[in-house]
């Protein structure tokens, strides 16, 4: 199962851990872990080279695991943008969980 887990301070989304596979296919054909990866690419991609940002991303393919921090001291436009796309991220993956339950869970922390 493919867990991902929104990390937050007060109302502030800060970033998500995402871990393990979702063992809806095989390794390479699983619809599932390709829809998270894809949201995963697309956050990381308009925060770090569309808003130029530098957010921290650490990739662990042995376990499986990606994290992602946002950079702290924001300004507002940037803060709400990340915000928005952050929240977006997880109303998708709360989707696909409705639609995968044993493959993949949204969590907060």
């Amino acid at each position: 199962m493919t867990s991902v887990t929104f990390l937050t301070e007060g109302n502030r989304i800060i970033g998500f851990d995402a871990t393990g596979h979702s063992g809806y296919g095989q390794e390479g054909e699983d619809i599932v872990c390709a829809a998270v990866t894809s949201a995963v690419r697309l956050v990381e991609a308009t925060v770090n080279d569309v808003m130029g940002l530098c957010a921290s991303v650490k990739v662990c393919e042995k376990t499986a695991t990606i994290s992602f921090r946002l950079p702290g001291s924001l300004g507002p436009t940037a803060e709400n943008t990340c915000q928005n796309l952050l929240t977006g991220m997880m109303v998708y993956l709360s989707q696909l969980h409705d639609e995968y339950p044993d493959n993949i869970e949204v969590l907060e922390a």
